[in-house]
């Protein structure tokens, strides 16, 4: 199910959280589109945090520890480099909009972002919402090879770490397969998500 709104309607980062709470998330057809509308896939990507897997030429990168990985220090430039155009795609989902509502969203504490730098430039990250022991990514980039991948397994170490129950990728790929990402189905997704939004919220 999918329902499109405007930008004359107010949208506000409660109004995201309420949507993620309920199995919904945000998109734009495109960055210069001005509307978004709500998705609720049939199949929903989540990745295992007990199954989670890294491929053996990523690990000999990880043990090499080429990048320095850090946590939400740079935000903004994260999102800004996951909508620009790429040899790969003209254009993004990512939107003024939505820009505006995931800054909000990291300011207030609910949106994070994992970067990879080399040499004092950042090369590579992702974003994502947390809320109560659940995280949704967003979207990635990568400058330079394995960049982001090395973000994705710092990102699983943390949430594990940090007690979380559930890590929602929106959607899968054959990227994402390599890590242990599975197709869930709507019903069993909510079941996966209550139980992750009970209790206790682990704290990014």
């Amino acid at each position: 199910m999918s329902g499109r709104t405007t930008r004359k309607q107010e949208i506000t980062p409660e109004l995201v959280l309420k949507a993620y709470s309920c199995g919904l998330f945000p998109m734009a057809e495109s960055a210069d589109d001005p509307e978004i509308f709500w998705i609720e896939p049939e199949l929903r990507g989540v990745i295992p945090l007990d199954g989670f897997h890294v491929p053996k030429s990523l690990a000999k990168v990880l043990r090499r520890e080429r990048f320095d990985v850090r946590r939400n220090t740079a935000f903004p430039a994260v999102i800004d480099a996951c909508a620009e155009a790429t040899e790969d795609r003209d254009s993004t989902w990512i939107n003024s909009v939505i820009r505006r509502l995931y800054v909000e969203l990291h300011t207030l504490g609910y949106a994070h972002s994992i970067e990879a730098w080399r040499e004092g430039q950042l090369v590579g990250g992702l974003y994502g919402v947390s809320l109560g022991a659940a995280f949704f990514g967003e979207s990635m980039f990568s400058r330079e090879t394995d960049a982001s991948k090395v973000c994705l397994v710092r990102l699983v170490e943390h949430l594990r770490e940090r007690g979380f129950r559930l890590l929602d990728t929106q959607f899968t790929t054959d990227h994402l397969r390599r890590f242990g990402a599975v197709d869930v189905p709507r019903r069993a997704y909510d079941q996966l998500l209550a139980a992750a939004l009970r209790g206790d919220p682990a704290q990014f």
